[in-house]
C-alpha cells in the first residue's frame, strides 16, 4: 500500500510538469531575449554580493534590501518630478524621458549606495573591530536583512505617509515597449535594449575600476590579504567602504532597470528573491569574479525562461536554483572560478 501511495503522489506531482518542449522550441528565440534582459539584472546585483566576498569573504544577504530600497529612492524621485502613478504612459518625448529616467536612476544609485556604505558603518565595522567570527557576520547580513524590511514596512510610513507599508506602490511607467528590430522572430524591444546595454556598460566600467585602477589595486590587495595590505599603506576600512558603495550603486541602477522591465508593485519584501537569485548568479559564475557575476546572470536569466516555459511557470524559481546545483557539483568554483584576489602583473 505504502509503494501505491507513494507511485500515486509521484503521478500526480509528475502530472504537474509540462514538459512542453514544443513550446519552448517555438518560443526560444523570444524566451533567450527576455532572459537575458532579466539576467542583466541579476548581474549587476550580483557585482554587489561578489565585491564583498571578495574583500570580506561575507555573503551580504542584506544586499538584496539595498536594491529594494533602489527601488523607492527611484519612485521617490519620479514623484519629485512631479509624476504620479497612473496606467498611462508618460509622453514627455525621447529627449526629455531620457532625462528624467537619468535622473530617477542616479536618485535610487544615490540611495541605494548610501544606505549600503550606512550598513558596512553600522552593523559589519563594529563587527571587525571585535574580531568576530565568520559566522557571526552571517547572521547580522540575515538580520540587518530583515531590519531594513521592518523598517521599509512599519517606519518608512510614518515618515513619509503613502511611501512604504503594506502595499505595494505602483511603478511610474515613462516608456512604453516598442519593438526595434526581431532576431529569430523574436522581438526585441526598446526596454531590452536598454537594460542590456546598461548593464554591460555598468558591468565593463566597473571591471575597468577594478583591474585598471589605483583603487582597484587597492581592493585587489586587501582581497588578497588584508594585512600585508595594510603595511603597505593601504587603508583597508577606505577600500571596504568604497566597495559597499560600489555594490549599492549598481544595486540602485538595477532597481531602476527593473522596474522598466518588470512593471510590478514595488513593496518592501520585493528584493528577497531577486536578491537571492543575484546570489545564486554570483555563485554560479565564480564568486569573487565580476565577469563572473556578469555570465551567471545572464545565464541565469535565460535558463530560468526556458524553465518555466519547459516545466510550467512555477517551476521558474526551482529551475535557477536546481541550475545552481548542478554546476556547483561540477565546478565547486563556479564557472570562471575566483579572480579579485588574484595576483595581476
Amino acid at each position: 500500500m505504502i509503494a501505491t501511495a507513494l507511485a500515486d503522489s509521484v503521478t500526480v506531482h509528475a502530472g504537474n510538469i509540462d514538459f512542453n518542449v514544443a513550446g519552448l522550441t517555438a518560443s526560444f528565440w523570444q524566451l533567450t531575449v527576455d532572459g537575458l534582459a532579466y539576467g542583466a539584472i541579476y548581474a549587476l546585483v550580483a557585482i554587489g554580493y561578489t565585491l564583498v566576498y571578495g574583500v570580506l569573504r561575507l555573503i551580504n544577504f542584506a544586499h538584496s534590501e539595498i536594491f529594494m530600497l533602489g527601488m523607492f529612492g527611484q519612485y521617490v524621485a519620479l514623484e519629485l518630478l512631479g509624476f504620479a502613478p497612473s496606467g498611462n504612459v508618460y509622453n514627455e518625448g525621447v529627449v526629455m524621458t531620457v532625462v528624467f529616467l537619468g535622473l530617477a536612476m542616479l536618485f535610487g544609485m544615490a540611495v541605494s549606495g548610501t544606505a549600503a556604505v550606512g550598513l558596512e558603518r553600522v552593523a559589519y565595522r563594529p563587527l571587525r573591530r571585535r574580531g568576530a567570527k565568520p559566522l557571526v557576520f552571517l547572521i547580522t547580513a540575515i538580520g540587518m536583512s530583515f531590519v531594513i524590511q521592518e523598517f521599509v514596512h512599519y517606519v518608512l510610513p510614518k515618515i513619509w505617509p503613502g511611501l512604504g507599508g503594506t502595499n505595494a506602490q505602483q511603478p511610474i511607467k515613462l516608456v512604453q515597449p516598442v519593438e526595434v528590430f526581431t532576431i529569430g522572430g523574436a522581438t526585441v524591444t526598446n526596454v531590452t535594449l536598454v537594460i542590456i546595454a546598461a548593464a554591460l556598460v555598468l558591468t565593463a566600467a566597473t571591471d575597468m575600476l577594478i583591474n585598471r585602477t589605483k583603487f582597484g589595486r587597492g581592493i585587489r590587495a586587501v582581497a588578497q590579504d588584508p594585512d600585508t595590505a595594510t603595511l603597505m599603506g593601504i587603508s583597508r576600512e577606505r577600500v571596504i567602504m568604497l566597495t559597499f558603495l560600489i555594490g549599492g550603486i549598481l544595486a540602485g541602477a538595477a532597481a531602476m532597470l527593473y522596474s522598466l522591465k518588470i512593471p510590478s508593485g514595488i513593496i518592501y519584501n520585493g528584493g528577497f528573491i531577486l536578491g537571492i537569485k543575484a546570489f545564486s548568479a554570483a555563485v554560479l559564475g565564480g564568486i569573487g569574479n565580476l565577469r563572473g557575476a556578469l555570465l551567471g546572470g545572464l545565464l541565469l536569466g535565460v535558463m530560468e525562461n526556458y524553465g518555466q516555459v519547459l516545466f510550467g511557470t512555477e517551476w521558474r524559481d526551482v529551475v535557477a536554483f536546481v541550475l545552481l546545483v548542478a554546476v556547483l557539483m561540477f565546478r565547486p568554483t563556479g564557472i570562471l572560478g575566483e579572480s579579485l584576489g588574484r595576483v595581476r602583473v
